[in-house]
Parts: structure tokens; sequence; C-alpha cells
């Protein structure tokens, strides 16, 4: 009984993950983010997996990085700034953030 309940337990973690995974993507692409990123190669922006690297074990990378998505930045992947995302919520930028930080 204890490991029926395990294994129940884990594959609902697994689809809340699978669900996080399709939400930040179904977001990305909604919010027109793909246009400038993706999620394995550098588009005019850094991939996601290299950003989910370079902020990996920081506290703070999800503040950091819904602030740039709302208010846009510069100077930390090259000389193309990354512009304001007015259409975008700061609760949609938690979870476009919160995707972006999984990427393996």
């Amino acid at each position: 009984m204890k490991i029926f309940l395990m294994v129940l337990l884990a594959m609902g973690g697994l689809a809340s993950n699978a669900a996080m995974a399709d939400a930040g993507l179904d977001l990305a692409k909604a919010k027109n983010c793909m246009a400038c990123h993706a999620v394995a190669n550098k588009v005019v922006g850094p991939a996601y997996k290299d950003v989910a690297a370079k902020y990996a074990g920081q506290k703070d990378a999800e503040a950091k990085l819904v602030a740039k998505v709302i208010k846009g930045g510069s100077g930390v992947w090259g000389a193309i700034p990354m512009p304001a995302n007015t259409q975008v919520s700061e609760a949609e930028a938690h979870t476009l953030v919160k995707w972006v930080l999984s990427q393996k």
C-alpha cells in the first residue's frame, strides 16, 4: 500500500511538471518570446537553456528575471537589449521565468 501511494504521489508530481512545461512554452509562444529566443539555440537573445544555466543556484534569479521580462534589460547577453514586455503581466512573467529556469 505504501508503494502504491508513493507511486501515485510521484505521478501527480510528474503531471504537474508536465503541465508547467506546457503552460510555460505555450505562454512563451503566445507572448511572442520565441521571436527572439529558443529553448536550445541562441536566436537574437540567448537560449532558454543558457539562461537557466547562468542563473542556476541563484536565490534571487526568479525576481531578477521577472523584472527583465517586464522592464527589459541590456548588457548581460551582448549588445542587443531585451525590450520591455508590457503585454506580459507579473503573474505571467513568473510563470515564464519558472519555466525558463526549469530548462536543462
